[in-house]
C-alpha cells in the first residue's frame, strides 16, 4: 500500500456473540452411570432369564438418556436477544448485568432471594449472572442464569444492548 493510497474506511464492530451449553462435567455422567449400573446388578443377582439382562438394558440407557437431559441447557447472546434454553430477553431491557461468583450466586439465590426472578440454576457450574430488568410492564425484576464465563456473558450482553 502507497502512502497515498487511502485507508480501508472503519466497520462498524458487531457486537460478541455468545453462546455455551450447561453440561454436566465427566464425574457427573461417571457416578450416574455406576449408579445405573450397580442398581442393574442388584435387580440382576440370582434372576434368571430376562430379568438377568433386562435391568441393563433399560437403567443404562434410561440413565444416559436423563443426564442429557440435564445438561441440555443452552445460553446465547445474538440477535439483540439473550437466549437460557427456550426463553429469550430482549436486551433492550436490559438495565444491568452482574457477573457472580459463588458466593455472590448464593447470596442472590439464598434466603433473602425474589420469589419472582427468573432463574436458570445449575449447581454443578460455580459461576453466574444477574440480569436486571426495565421493563415496566414485567413483574420479572431480574434474571439469575449459571454460565461458566460469568464475566465474558456479561461483556456480551451489555455490548448487544449497547448495539442495539
Amino acid at each position: 500500500m502507497s502512502p497515498s493510497s487511502p485507508s480501508p474506511a472503519p466497520t462498524a464492530a458487531a457486537p460478541p456473540e455468545h453462546s455455551e451449553r450447561l453440561g454436566l462435567p465427566w464425574w457427573l455422567w461417571l457416578g450416574g452411570l455406576a449408579a445405573a449400573a450397580l442398581l442393574a446388578a442388584e435387580v440382576w443377582l440370582g434372576a434368571p432369564g430376562v430379568r438377568a439382562w433386562l435391568p441393563f438394558v433399560v437403567l443404562l440407557p434410561a440413565t444416559v438418556a436423563g443426564l442429557a437431559w440435564l445438561g441440555r441447557i443452552r445460553i446465547a447472546v445474538r440477535d439483540g436477544e439473550l437466549r437460557v434454553d427456550d426463553a429469550r430477553l430482549p436486551v433492550r431491557f436490559v438495565a444491568d448485568v452482574v457477573p457472580l461468583d459463588a458466593a455472590g450466586r448464593r447470596e442472590v439465590l439464598g434466603v433473602g432471594a425474589d420469589p419472582l426472578a427468573f432463574v436458570v440454576q445449575r449447581p454443578w457450574i460455580s459461576g453466574a449472572v444477574q440480569v436486571v430488568l426495565d421493563d415496566p410492564a414485567d413483574p420479572t425484576p431480574f434474571w439469575v442464569v449459571s454460565t461458566r464465563r460469568p464475566v465474558e456473558l456479561a461483556e456480551a450482553i451489555l455490548a448487544a444492548r449497547d448495539a442495539g
